[in-house]
């Protein structure tokens, strides 16, 4: 991680409290569900896959979500969701590892932890198929990477740049997203994915990431070569959450049928 960037303030205090928090007390062992080949079963079936995210909040969403994570979890699976992404950072996005524990435990799809994992002790928080380490946070992502593998996990590799994606595959990444949010400004622009996507070789899986919102986005992103797509905000978006659109089935259905 570069100590001399720039980060808006709500990265800045997403990161003070992630280098404080610890991990948990015994080693995780996993046995994942695969990520790859739920997509590609998906992809069999017809429908886009889409990784849908259990989301209370965040620092560029108003309001929170209310409703049980569980009953989110299972809407968005019967809307067709291939995977889950659950975030377990408690302080700025509301969650918790218990609520992936549960999540995973209803669901039969694969579930993401979404977290800013920076040290090896905090990946022995809580069971899950897929990590999310950020590329321009690890200070060493050689050997958080494999840790992680060793204990089980798949491993999401986020980027935002074409530098980012050679530091991960250099680190042996094989999935990576491309978020589309500038985490330094926290401004979002989906020509982000169609730049960075060319840097990222066909061998590996490809995930767009953030500013999904339109059956249109998902075109435009599926265009530019992405595997899967992470949506959150866009399915979220429901009466109970203070937005619109649908409920967070028909919401999931919407984007996966696109």
């Amino acid at each position: 991680m570069d100590a001399n960037e720039e980060f808006a303030p709500a990265i800045r205090s997403i990161l003070e409290t992630a280098r404080e928090r610890g991990g948990g007390d015994e080693r995780v062992d996993v046995e994942a569900r695969s990520l790859l080949d739920a997509i590609e079963q998906t992809e069999t079936e017809g429908r886009v896959p889409v990784i849908a995210e259990v989301k209370p909040t965040s620092p560029t969403t108003d309001g929170e979500q209310r409703a049980d994570p569980v009953e989110l979890a299972e809407q968005m699976v019967a809307g067709g969701a291939t995977a889950l992404s659950v975030l377990t950072e408690p302080e700025h996005f509301g969650g918790t590892p218990e609520d992936l524990q549960a999540v995973r435990e209803a669901v039969d799809v694969p579930v993401l932890r979404k977290d800013f994992i920076l040290r090896e002790e905090q990946l022995d928080t809580v069971e899950a198929d897929i990590i999310l380490l950020i590329a321009r946070f690890v200070d060493d992502l050689d050997s958080l990477l494999t840790a992680a593998r060793e204990r089980g996990f798949q491993v999401l590799v986020e980027t935002h740049t074409e530098s980012e994606v050679e530091q991960a595959l250099a680190a042996g990444a094989d999935i990576i997203g491309v978020n589309n949010r500038d985490l330094a400004k926290l401004e979002v622009d989906l020509a982000t994915f169609e730049r960075v996507s060319e840097s990222v070789p066909e061998s590996a899986t490809l995930i767009a990431e953030s500013g999904i919102g339109t059956t249109d986005d998902v075109a435009r992103m599926r265009e530019a070569g992405a595997d899967a797509l992470l949506i959150g905000s866009a399915i979220m978006a429901h009466d109970d959450a203070g937005g619109s659109g649908g409920d967070v089935e028909t919401n999931t259905r919407r984007f996966t049928q696109a």
